[in-house]
């Protein structure tokens, strides 16, 4: 298994506390081949091998980068603690949605280690 926490940017920690993000979430690679992302309560589940691409993006302006959401412009979804930088997953098959109305075929996570998740996806 391999883990890959959050970067957390401690100037939103109110709202961490409100969607329940913890130190302990992150994304998690599984050794049956499972790509876990967790924040707070909301999670997204899919094997690895539903992965197309990844791939390290940012800086982002914030509104667009913290916390919980789907793009306005299409159905990517969020799960943002920082606005630094972060690892776009695009899927293959869309996971099923976490919030909105459509399933999503993208998750943006602001892992601590954007390109040690990017290399261990891309293997």
């Amino acid at each position: 298994m391999e883990f890959f926490p959050y970067e957390i940017d401690r100037r939103w920690a109110a709202l961490f506390a409100v969607l329940r993000v913890k130190e302990t979430d992150g994304v998690e690679l599984t050794d049956d081949g499972m790509f876990r992302a967790v924040f707070g309560r909301s999670h997204v589940d899919t094997p690895i091998s539903n992965v197309m691409e990844a791939k390290v993006t940012g800086p982002h302006r914030w509104f667009k980068a913290v916390g919980l959401r789907q793009s306005l412009s299409n159905d990517g979804l969020t799960f943002g603690t920082n606005h630094r930088r972060g690892v776009m997953v695009e899927f293959v098959e869309r996971v099923p949605k976490v919030v909105g109305l459509r399933d999503h075929s993208s998750l943006w996570v602001s892992v601590a280690d954007p390109d040690g998740l990017v290399a261990a996806l891309t293997r």
